[in-house]
């Protein structure tokens, strides 16, 4: 968050249609209003921001690894079917790290809204005497 102008600025990631490997970045910017329960701590967009750039290239990874595993196969070379199998152990290794990103993601996320929430009732207003 920009502390001189009370903005946050977040930032996604969209492929492009045309060409599903080009990722184009934007960044969007929205004033920040403590007293607003929909504002998320910015701390928390960065986790997420994070997470999913790690995602994003561990599947990267896992797409050239593949594409390495096709080319191995349709060459037929027996040296070339021995070397999938060390590739295709390190794709599982990668999907595994996915769920692990992903269940991380979850956890933060629902942590997040579990204290927007609390947070919410806390400064909602009190029943008057």
């Amino acid at each position: 968050m920009d502390q001189s102008s009370g903005r946050r600025h977040r930032s996604s990631s969209k492929r492009n249609r045309n060409n599903p490997s080009t990722v184009t970045a934007t960044t969007t910017t929205t004033t920040a209003n403590s007293d607003d329960p929909d504002q998320c701590d910015p701390e928390v967009w960065d986790i997420f921001n994070s997470s999913f750039s790690q995602v994003q290239s561990v599947l990267d990874r896992n797409r050239v690894l593949i594409q390495q595993v096709n080319e191995n196969h349709q060459s037929k070379i027996p040296d070339n079917m021995v070397k999938n199998v060390a590739l295709i152990q390190e794709i599982n290794q990668n999907i595994s790290k996915v769920r692990h990103l992903y269940s991380d993601l979850s956890t933060t996320f629902s942590t997040a809204c579990h204290e927007q929430r609390s947070g919410s009732q806390k400064g909602g207003s009190s029943p008057e005497d």
